[in-house]
């Protein structure tokens, strides 16, 4: 049977209520993890996300702290959605996946350099990317991540909690003929669509401009005010992944990004050339028109 763990972002927003309720009772943590028939480690555990809360130690922790009415109610509904199973997990993705905080953040910032951002990608050009990494996977386990891909857009259009990005695509992303030029000029036209979108402000940073500010690699700063959450950044290379939340390296990834949007065509630009593309010059290019 699979074990849900539910929210990591929303755990992340209880644990720290959690630890400012106990401090606003006057209580360290090896005073108030006796009170509740807890071991110091984990309280801390709790208080640090490190672990699924039960709601039974939330109730338990609420009465320590002498918190009740309208505060205790709040508290134990983001327990309850702390530990409600994410959609990502029916398709085999962890807790900890991408996803999973993207699904919490309210705003989206990234700047890919060979591909089309994955909250832009089209099923065909998802399916080609992932079959070109040297990763073992079942037609399944493919198809999965393919349909989890896709689902991510509906929050573009999502009249209740949307996701508004930003995206800044390295030129030479829009000329690559990922799965072909067949898949690759459906996945110029379906960029052209989702850029109309009030959602999704779209740059394209030209070849023209040379050297710039993020010549390694692609970056994503997630923000999730909603929440009152610090901003996370997100990088993924040739061999896995990396998650960054300290402030100073958010910060170096936000100032970078702001550079990379000083040096990018503006959202009318950028969608003019993506039109243009998708009309049929990249298939003139590809020598098959």
């Amino acid at each position: 049977m699979t074990r849900h763990e539910g929210s990591m972002v929303r755990r992340r927003v209880l644990g720290k209520q959690l630890r400012l309720l106990r401090e606003q009772a006057g209580l360290t943590l090896e005073e108030a993890a006796p009170k509740l028939h807890f071991s110091v480690s984990k309280l801390s555990r709790i208080e640090n996300a490190q672990v699924v809360i039960d709601i039974h130690w939330v109730k338990s922790m609420l009465d320590v702290y002498d918190v009740g009415g309208l505060r205790w109610t709040e508290l134990l509904e983001l327990a309850q959605e702390a530990n409600q199973p994410g959609w990502w997990q029916a398709y085999g993705l962890g807790n900890n996946s991408y996803i999973a905080f993207e699904t919490e953040a309210s705003r989206l910032h990234e700047f890919t350099v060979s591909y089309v951002p994955g909250i832009l990608q089209t099923a065909d050009y998802a399916r080609a990317l992932m079959r070109a990494v040297p990763l073992q996977r079942t037609v399944e386990q493919l198809e999965n991540e393919v349909a989890a891909r896709i689902y991510r857009q509906r929050r573009l259009t999502a009249a209740d909690n949307p996701l508004n990005v930003i995206v800044v695509i390295d030129e030479p992303a829009l000329h690559r003929p990922v799965g072909g030029a067949e898949v690759q000029q459906e996945q110029l036209g379906h960029i052209a669509e989702l850029a109309e979108l009030d959602t999704v402000a779209l740059h394209v940073l030209p070849t023209a401009v040379g050297a710039h500010a993020a010549m390694p690699s692609g970056f994503m700063i997630l923000n999730f005010e909603d929440l009152d959450e610090p901003d996370m950044a997100y990088v993924e290379h040739t061999l896995g992944a990396l998650s960054l939340d300290k402030a100073g390296d958010v910060t170096r990834a936000r100032l970078t990004f702001e550079r990379l949007l000083s040096d990018a065509l503006d959202p009318t630009a950028s969608l003019a050339l993506v039109r243009r593309l998708a009309g049929g010059e990249f298939i003139r290019r590809s020598g098959r028109g």
